[in-house]
């Protein structure tokens, strides 16, 4: 089984139809961390998942807001960006726990995590996606370095690499 795998992208579509292959494949209680630097695709990527989960309404990041939540997929999607909930020191426990962070990854949804640097030692099971822009002149180009962390996320991201590559 997969545990760690390197896709490569040329397009800002490319992105969400990698997006788009991952939202089909994901079920229930199921939760990607999904890394980057700004602009390098972290929501293209997350619209294809939800595009991928059978999402209607329009997606954004949720930056402000820092949880987005779409029930009318076949199964729901909570979108969360927690880029203003990490410190030099760690994580904001204490806002995590104000925003039930914790009943989010017990529930019905696909959860994506946008900057989850608040979060990643919490985690015992999650597919993790960091994207990198490419250098010039490969402006476009986006190399996401998954890794799985988990039973649930190691199968998942076999599935991807099947559906993707195959």
């Amino acid at each position: 089984m997969v545990d760690a795998m390197t896709f490569t992208t040329q397009s800002a579509q490319e992105t969400k139809e990698l997006g788009r292959v991952l939202g089909r494949l994901l079920k229930p209680a199921d939760v990607v961390l999904l890394s980057g630097d700004l602009g390098t695709g972290k929501t293209t990527f997350a619209k294809g998942v939800a595009e991928g989960l059978g999402i209607g309404q329009e997606v954004t990041s949720p930056t402000f807001t820092l949880i987005a939540e779409y029930e009318d997929g076949r199964i729901p999607f909570v979108h969360m960006d927690l880029y203003r909930l990490y410190e030099e020191g760690g994580p904001m426990a204490a806002e995590l726990d104000e925003i039930g962070f914790s009943d989010y990854l017990e529930g019905r949804a696909a959860v994506l995590i946008e900057w989850p640097k608040a979060v990643l030692g919490e985690m015992e099971d999650a597919l993790t996606v960091h994207i990198a822009r490419q250098p010039l002149p490969r402006v476009d180009e986006r190399a996401f370095s998954c890794r799985a962390l988990g039973p649930r996320s190691w199968q998942r991201l076999d599935e991807w690499v099947k559906r993707w590559l195959f």
